[in-house]
């Protein structure tokens, strides 16, 4: 990968996700133009400026997801636009103001600035299983999950999957401005993200597995595990790869919460760590469902060892005073 000439910007820099890509395009060479929503905030702003070649190739602007125009600047001159900007939450009061409005419209508002864009060459857009496998089937050891899978908003409502209507809203939205304005747009659905933050702040689904390890009882669940690094490399590749083109399903291993723990323990013999479920059903009965590689790996991408993953993760959490070992 080379960079080198080229201009690129990233919706949401200060995210976790986006973080990882700033840091990886600029070890590639990109010149990045990125946003946040407030540039005199260090919590945002700071572990991006100290990213190496930040000084002479990034380049800080803020946007709001939910004022139209508001993208025009960071995405005129770029050859490619990464939009990873979006509320994350599983807790709203208002699911329409906090999560769909925000997700919907700020993805359009993006995608405007775009199409006014002489230069842009591509859109990589930054989705979520979440617009992939909720829609009422039930996720049993037979059933594989791919790229032609979508969520059902219908059934997303009526479930209270606030978030999981959110981004499939957005998606959908995406693909069909996309299309009637002609931009190359490829999206990508990571399940769920973790490993080595960058940002100083705990995001939702690395704070998910901290709460685990510090929990008594935890619930009976299957976790869509991915590494950030793996999801920052196929962004980039998605950008970079010329036939590159649709959904890509970015999900490196499904397992058990207990399982996710069982690693964990063995690397980390001291913790204190979980060892049954509320409903203390023993792991040998659990079985997942699985997750098509097939395409992503047309990306280049190979997945991390979960066990190197949650080390980082661990780690990382050490490091910035999360977790106490």
């Amino acid at each position: 990968m080379s960079g080198s000439g080229k201009v690129v910007s990233v919706t949401g820099a200060s995210g976790y996700i986006a973080s990882c890509l700033v840091k990886l395009l600029l070890h590639h060479g990109y010149t990045v133009k990125a946003s946040v929503r407030d540039l005199s905030d260090p919590k945002k702003t700071e572990h991006l400026l100290s990213l190496d070649g930040a000084k002479e190739r990034l380049h800080l602007f803020k946007a709001n997801l939910l004022e139209e125009g508001s993208f025009d600047s960071l995405v005129d001159g770029c050859d490619g636009v990464f939009h990873t900007a979006s509320p994350v939450n599983f807790t709203v009061n208002d699911p329409q103001a906090e999560l769909i409005e925000p997700a919907l419209k700020g993805t359009l508002n993006v995608l405007r600035s775009c199409a006014k864009s002489a230069s842009c060459k591509r859109v990589i857009l930054t989705s979520s299983m979440a617009t992939v496998a909720f829609n009422g089937t039930p996720l049993t050891p037979d059933v594989v999950v791919d790229e032609t899978w979508f969520s059902d908003p219908t059934f997303c409502e009526k479930s209270k999957l606030w978030y999981m209507l959110s981004k499939t809203l957005a998606e959908e939205a995406a693909w069909k401005f996309t299309k009637e304005n002609g931009i190359d747009m490829v999206s990508l659905n990571p399940g769920f993200v973790i490993g080595p933050l960058l940002q100083p702040t705990l995001n939702l689904s690395v704070e998910f597995l901290l709460n685990h390890i510090n929990e008594a009882n935890i619930s009976n669940v299957f976790y869509r595990y991915v590494d950030v690094r793996d999801v920052a490399l196929a962004h980039v590749q998605a950008f970079e790869v010329p036939s590159a083109s649709g959904r890509y399903c970015l999900v490196g291993h499904v397992v058990h919460i207990l399982e996710a723990l069982n690693i964990i323990r063995q690397l980390y013999p001291n913790l204190s760590l979980p060892d049954k479920c509320k409903d203390e059903e023993p792991l040998l009965r659990m079985q997942g469902y699985q997750v098509s590689k097939e395409k992503a790996k047309s990306l280049g991408v190979n997945y991390t060892p979960l066990e190197v993953t949650l080390k980082d993760t661990v780690e990382s959490l050490k490091e910035k005073g999360f977790l106490k070992l």
